[in-house]
């Protein structure tokens, strides 16, 4: 698991390899990765939007951007925490992903940016 703080937002990543969607045979390869936003700050916090840069290992590089995580926009008390899992395809056995969310402070409208952690995409079969 990889984890991150930033602004007093902690971020958590744990990927997983999928081989029954994987197509090894047919360069595809699926990730699945579960996220813990936990907000460990004094204030309330929303997500916005997400910005995610995925890399695969001949070196090509995707972003992908959009609102919020999983059609959500959660907003955070101190103390809270939200979590969701998503996917990702790759046309390579291993890479990488990492990105930011955006988040306002309900509290006066302030924007920040809070890093999410770069994460290995390497399936059981490549690890020793």
């Amino acid at each position: 698991m990889e984890t991150l703080v930033s602004h007093g937002i902690k971020i958590s990543v744990e990927p997983f390899y999928v081989p029954l969607e994987s197509a090894p045979m047919f360069q595809r390869y699926v990730y699945a990765y579960r996220i813990t936003i936990e907000n460990q700050s004094t204030e309330t916090v929303q997500l916005l939007r997400r910005h995610w840069h995925i890399v695969d290992s001949n070196g090509v590089e995707r972003e992908v951007e959009g609102e919020g995580v999983v059609g959500a926009q959660p907003v955070l008390a101190p103390g809270e925490k939200h979590q969701y899992s998503s996917w990702c395809p790759l046309m390579t056995d291993v890479g990488k992903m990492y990105g930011t969310f955006l988040m306002t402070r309900t509290s006066d409208g302030g924007l920040f940016y809070v890093s999410i952690p770069a994460f290995p995409l390497i399936p059981p079969f490549k690890s020793n």
